[in-house]
């Protein structure tokens, strides 16, 4: 694992002052484009999925889809797309959820999830985890178990661990870099 993790933090690259000055970013595009990367990550989080007993991944907008639908094909799982209020066509299921500044809302199709359903939640980071919690309460209300949450970087700082651990009520939060 000492490999991979290497592997993945020398692809990811620090960008000074964005969004907003005194964020220092951290911009997955460069693990993306690199095939060896990208294909560690995916195979890493298929095996949590593996490990967990899911039998579906929930991707979290933007990011989460990019990397939690290859997790799914490589895991031969279902992959559900969990959305910003409004872009899903169809019966939804939403979820309101507190930002810093405001709130927000995520949704997903009401059809997609089951009593039947193990859902590993996959995205790219883990930072106060207020969208992370509403998708856990998400996945709760359309009736589905939560099998666990992935994510490829934990930022430690942030706490969002601590926020989100009492709403996975034991299930696993693994996150395969902490920054």
């Amino acid at each position: 694992m000492t490999d991979i993790r290497e592997l993945l933090l020398s692809r990811i690259r620090d960008v000074a002052d964005y969004p907003e000055p005194g964020v220092m970013f951290k911009d997955i595009t460069p693990l993306l484009a690199d095939p060896a990367a990208f294909t560690a990550l995916t195979d890493a989080l298929a095996e949590i999925a593996e490990r967990t007993g899911a039998t579906k991944v929930v991707g979290l907008e933007a990011r989460g889809f990019i990397l939690g639908a290859p997790v799914a094909v490589r895991a031969g799982l279902g992959f559900i797309p969990v959305r910003k209020a409004g872009k899903l066509p169809g019966a939804t299921l939403g979820q309101a959820y507190d930002l810093e500044y405001g709130s927000a809302e995520i949704e997903v199709h009401a059809e997609d999830l089951s009593a039947d359903d193990r859902v590993l939640v996959v995205d790219d980071v883990l930072a106060t985890g207020g969208t992370a919690e509403a998708s856990v309460q998400l996945i709760r209300r359309a009736g589905a178990e939560v099998a666990g949450l992935a994510v490829l970087m934990e930022l430690g700082f942030l706490s969002g661990r601590a926020r989100l651990e009492p709403a996975l009520n034991g299930a696993p939060l693994e996150a395969l870099l902490t920054v």
